[in-house]
């Protein structure tokens, strides 16, 4: 699954297929859902019945409480962890990083804008110049 608030489903597929080294048909046959409603609620209801084992990848994180009617991020990454847990889905959050990241003094990022708690996470990939580091941070 892949839930984007930045893209049509057709920008999507543009860039999944562009990125992959699979045939066409894997992007093609990939669930995306885009809508203006997408929030940690509207994707427990999206994935509610799911099997154990679902990967569901949000596009991206600090859109997700753009919207003033939407609960707070840190909220919402809640509610979803809660769900993940109980439900076995597996959830990939793409995000911003944080502007201070200044690639002559690090390798790769390690921060989220707006102060999000990694804390609410498992792990962390952060990317940067083709480079990329996967970190437990629960």
């Amino acid at each position: 699954m892949f839930f984007t608030l930045e893209f049509t489903e057709q920008q999507a597929r543009k860039h999944i297929r562009a990125l992959e080294k699979e045939p066409p048909e894997v992007a093609d046959a990939l669930d995306i859902v885009t809508s203006d409603e997408i929030s940690a609620d509207y994707i427990i209801r999206h994935l509610a019945g799911s099997e154990r084992g679902t990967v569901a990848v949000i596009d991206y994180l600090q859109i997700l409480d753009q919207q003033r009617n939407k609960p707070a991020l840190e909220e919402q990454i809640l509610a979803l962890g809660d769900f993940a847990r109980k439900s076995g889905v597996v959830f990939g959050f793409i995000s911003q990083i944080d502007r201070s990241f200044d690639p002559e003094k690090k390798r790769l990022p390690d921060r989220l804008p707006n102060r999000v708690d990694l804390g609410l996470f498992t792990k962390a990939s952060f990317l940067h110049n083709g480079e990329a580091q996967l970190q437990d941070v629960a």
